[in-house]
């Protein structure tokens, strides 16, 4: 039977995806549609039991997929998950960088002014967000190479085009995992192979368990913060993980192979709205 249309530009049959922080929400729904759309997926998470539960819901739906503990900050800790992909899988085409994410600590409010912020707190956010993303990419995107083709997804966010009040170290990283995701664009068209692309996706304002407590107050209601976000949104709501992963989809497909050093914004037009 000849493959439709669709199966043509979207199909990720038998690609070895790699996923790094599969165990959240963004990375896990992205990991759940790859694995439906026929690709193999390494989930990788520093929360082993997370990412064991996101294997075993794919299990169930007869893909193929194997959970793996790894610290994005550990070289050590990716090659050793490296090497045991490469074992089961044989190769790795394409790799998403989903670990990330913030701590309140390096959040100012009422009773943290940024003069106050711990510099630990601060140099984790920072860390996870944008040298999370460069290692894991030296480390696995080394596979890549030998492959001549693949696709690399770095999970930026808004917050990168567009600092967001109280959260510095985080904007200030995801600023840096736009322009990284350029520069190793570029690096690997004239290294290596044209037909490896690298690009991001700047998610906006997600209702995830991760920045719930600066979206909605103890009773479920609307933070001011929350209220001011959706001001600022011409949809007028939050996002949902779910609707990012067809951007990751095409993404990683053969459809989008014109396509590299960009950044796609999926954020309900808040990067467009000028608030007048």
């Amino acid at each position: 039977m000849k493959p439709s249309i669709l199966e043509e530009l979207f199909s990720l049959e038998d690609k070895i995806v790699v996923i790094t922080g599969a165990g959240g929400s963004i990375a896990g729904e992205i990991a759940k549609t790859v694995a439906l759309c026929g690709a193999k997926v390494a989930l990788l998470d520093i929360n082993l039991k997370a990412g064991l539960e996101k294997a075993a819901q794919l299990t169930k739906l007869n893909c193929d997929a194997i959970a793996l503990e790894c610290d994005v900050l550990s070289k050590d800790s990716m090659e050793k998950c490296r090497d045991q992909i490469i074992k089961h899988f044989d190769k790795i085409d394409c790799l998403v960088n989903g670990a990330g994410g913030n701590r309140k600590e390096a959040t100012t409010s009422e009773n943290i002014s940024f003069f106050d912020m711990p510099t630990d707190a601060n140099q984790w956010v920072f860390d996870l967000n944008f040298m999370g993303t460069l290692l894991s990419c030296q480390v696995f995107a080394r596979e890549i190479v030998k492959q001549k083709k693949g696709s690399i997804i770095n999970i930026a966010s808004i917050a990168g085009f567009r600092p967001l009040t109280r959260a510095a170290a985080y904007a200030a990283a995801k600023a840096a995992v736009i322009n990284f995701t350029k520069w190793l664009a570029v690096y690997m068209c004239q290294n290596y192979s044209t037909h490896i692309r690298v690009n991001a996706i700047a998610p906006g304002f997600c209702a995830t368990e991760q920045n719930k407590y600066l979206l909605f107050d103890n009773n479920g209601e609307l933070s001011m913060r929350g209220k001011m976000i959706l001001s600022q949104v011409p949809q007028n709501r939050f996002g949902d993980p779910e609707e990012l992963v067809g951007t990751a989809i095409w993404l990683l497909s053969n459809s989008s192979s014109f396509a590299t050093g960009a950044v796609f914004t999926v954020d309900g037009g808040f990067d467009a709205y000028s608030g007048v």
